[in-house]
């Protein structure tokens, strides 16, 4: 599990323990506002499958440029994933483009038909909002949906 940035790394934890997984952590700079720089990586990639956790893909910049990061540093596949999937232009079209194998997103923001392309994976998040739902009409722990 990598995470984008230092921003990143409890959730990029929480899912690598789940997953009994390593993580590694990309060290970006902002040089000017929607440019992103890696600086270093922190962990090791090499010889294996990285999947890069984020919260949020705007423009994909630096989910595209974490991903050659990431195959510098000798990741056998780079896959992605995201909460909340904005794909703003350019994004689509670099994340075609990019070495990133599959992109999962679940469907909180709606995406229309032409942002929609063979590497997105968009999953539902119904199942789990209706389950809080009940669980708190029945008075249950809302929490215990996300014990491990």
């Amino acid at each position: 599990m990598v995470s984008p940035d230092l921003g990143g790394v409890t959730r990029a934890r929480q899912l690598a323990d789940r997953l009994h997984a390593d993580i590694a952590i990309l060290d970006k700079r902002r040089p000017m506002p929607g440019v992103a720089e890696i600086m270093n990586l922190i962990g090791s990639v090499e010889g294996r499958n990285a999947v890069i956790i984020d919260d949020i893909v705007d423009t994909a910049g630096s989910l595209v440029e974490g991903a050659k990061a990431l195959e510098r540093h000798g990741a056998k596949t780079v896959y992605a994933c995201c909460t909340h999937p904005v794909l703003s232009a350019p994004a689509c079209q670099r994340l075609k483009d990019s070495i990133i194998k599959e992109l999962v997103v679940t469907n909180t923001i709606p995406l229309p038909a032409e942002k929609c392309f063979d590497k997105l994976k968009v999953l539902s998040v119904a199942p789990l909002l209706g389950e809080a739902i009940i669980r708190i009409y029945d008075d249950l722990s809302v929490s215990r949906l996300f014990d491990t």
